[in-house]
């Protein structure tokens, strides 16, 4: 890219920053709204523009310090920030080596968290966490094969690579557009990690059986669940926001995925009547979501520690809520998408002292950013005696 282009792009970013720091605007989001504002961009540009938004929301901290001030939201600021991050952010990444919170850019209290929690492993984790994620697609089963859909990949002109334990996942080697791809726009794909994928193949759910997921949200793994279930039997997909249930029908419209009933989460009468009647219950559970940091950096930014404390007690009240709806002899999943033990096998293990004569649990996982190179997750497999 022309030294003139890069000077041009820094506008578009400084707006897309203010979206995210001033007005509170998944990173995600103002990307997107920015690409679709500059449609005559090409993919060059786009990439360039998405790859610089997220690498300065990834090191916000570490160029203010090398700015040598407090993050101001104003856009002549921003700019100059701007121009640290083109010239400055490699070298000093060397020079920052031995102060944790400026070589991985985080705040304060998130690193003590880290390292309560994780103790020498937190080092390699957060590390793992600060770079660049794979692009990671899911083959749709109900509309075609993982062989179908590596042929209309090179027709492409797209590299990818296998992944052994997941027979249904690719990893993109080159940086695209997805979305735009006519593979996409078919429903013979959707973007899923593969430690998410791996929360559906855990649950083990078959065709014909009644399945809840509770916390649905808009539908990633509910979609995986249907595909699995060769779209025979009930899924009922609740959540307690509508609009994330409205992108969950579209999205199941295009994977032609018919046994989904979905529900919103008005009061407690939508679950109270569905208890003992689930053979599987997913609860994807709210989270800190801190081990999608590769591809949502902006979380270390807009998590506070008082965030944090809200979201195990929910965690905590969904479990005794939502397993319930579990009949006797049903499993249920719960998982987080984050790092930490206190959202995951700590929660776990509280809920089994509480109720340990109804529950009994038949196996975890944890995945590791830094050993699995993929997003942190933790996944319980449980089952109702």
């Amino acid at each position: 890219m022309s030294k003139i282009n890069k000077e041009q792009m820094s506008d578009e970013i400084a707006d897309a920053l203010i979206m995210i720091f001033k007005e509170n605007n998944y990173a995600s989001k103002a990307i997107a709204k920015t690409l679709k504002n500059n449609n005559h961009w090409d993919n060059q540009s786009k990439g360039f523009f998405s790859d610089t938004v997220y690498d300065i929301v990834r090191y916000w901290r570490l160029l203010w310090y090398l700015l040598k001030k407090e993050p101001v939201l104003e856009k002549k600021d921003l700019l100059n920030l701007i121009q640290v991050y083109y010239n400055e952010l490699e070298k000093t990444l060397t020079s920052t080596e031995d102060v944790r919170v400026l070589r991985e850019s985080i705040p304060d209290w998130l690193d003590q968290i880290g390292s309560d929690e994780l103790g020498e492993k937190w080092d390699p984790v957060i590390h793992a966490l600060n770079q660049k994620p794979n692009i990671v697609i899911r083959t749709n089963t109900l509309k075609t094969t993982t062989d179908e859909l590596t042929k209309l990949l090179k027709n492409e002109k797209i590299r990818f690579e296998k992944i052994e334990q997941l027979p249904e996942a690719l990893i993109l080697k080159d940086k695209t557009n997805v979305f735009r791809l006519e593979g996409f726009k078919e429903g013979f794909f959707e973007m899923q990690s593969d430690a998410s994928q791996m929360v559906s193949i855990l649950l083990d759910p078959q065709p014909g059986m009644r399945v809840i997921d509770a916390c649905a949200g808009e539908g990633s793994k509910t979609l995986h669940l249907a595909a699995l279930m060769k779209s025979k039997g009930k899924i009922i997909a609740m959540d307690t926001m509508e609009w994330k249930l409205k992108e969950l029908r579209r999205r199941a419209a295009r994977a032609g995925a018919e046994n989904i009933e979905i529900r919103f989460i008005d009061s407690s009468k939508t679950y109270k009547r569905l208890r003992g009647t689930a053979d599987r219950l997913l609860l994807d559970a709210p989270c800190s979501g801190l081990g999608t940091l590769r591809r949502n950096p902006d979380i270390k930014w807009m998590l506070t520690p008082d965030d944090l404390k809200r979201l195990r007690q929910l965690q905590r009240d969904l479990l005794d809520r939502y397993s319930s709806l579990l009949q006797v002899g049903g499993w249920m999943v719960y998982s987080v998408c984050s790092i930490l033990p206190s959202e995951g096998e700590q929660q776990i293990k509280d809920f089994l002292e509480r109720h340990n004569n109804e529950f009994e649990l038949i196996k975890e996982k944890r995945y590791w950013p830094d050993t699995d190179d993929t997003d942190g997750f933790y996944i319980a497999l449980i089952k109702r005696k």
